[in-house]
């Protein structure tokens, strides 16, 4: 359920969003941690996501993919930085191919200043009543372009988290 959401853009347009959930701090984790529930949310709205590769330890590398409606298939690579469990997940986000190569985001329709190796860092904080308050922030936007694609983007994939959620 979608209780809070909070956006501000900060300088060098930092992306940060904050959700609280109706589901106990094991099921967020979860959603970032495990294949299976990576797929039932990852990419905006009316995109699937067929393939969810996790290697989630530090230093480890997952590879994801968003399906766009027409069948165009995007991957993305997660390297992992700092895990933290139940508290912090901190990883890279690149532009890769099906086999987790670094492309350029150009190259797949993305506009040609769409940053490389972008921060992310999830916080996870178990609130009263078996609620869940999730942070995600992303560093490093070039301009409020890209800022505001990648926070339309991120509001979408968490809707799908919070639908995701309700369905388990």
């Amino acid at each position: 359920m979608k209780m809070a959401d909070n956006i501000s853009n900060k300088s060098n347009w930092d992306l940060v969003v904050t959700r609280v959930f109706n589901v106990s701090i094991e099921q967020v984790w979860r959603a970032w941690t495990e294949g299976e529930h990576v797929k039932s949310w990852w990419g905006p709205t009316s995109f699937t996501s067929p393939v969810a590769k996790m290697d989630f330890r530090v230093n480890g590398t997952s590879l994801v993919c968003m399906r766009t409606p027409d069948g165009h298939d995007m991957f993305n690579t997660w390297t992992y930085q700092k895990i933290q469990p139940m508290e912090l997940i901190e990883f890279l986000l690149d532009w890769s191919d099906k086999d987790g190569n670094r492309i350029d985001p150009a190259a797949m329709g993305m506009p040609p200043d769409m940053p490389r190796d972008v921060r992310h860092v999830i916080t996870f904080k178990a609130e009263s009543g078996n609620t869940t308050e999730m942070t995600v922030t992303e560093y490093g936007y070039p301009s409020n372009q890209l800022f505001e694609m990648s926070r339309a983007g991120l509001e979408q994939c968490l809707d799908k988290m919070a639908a995701s959620f309700s369905k388990a």
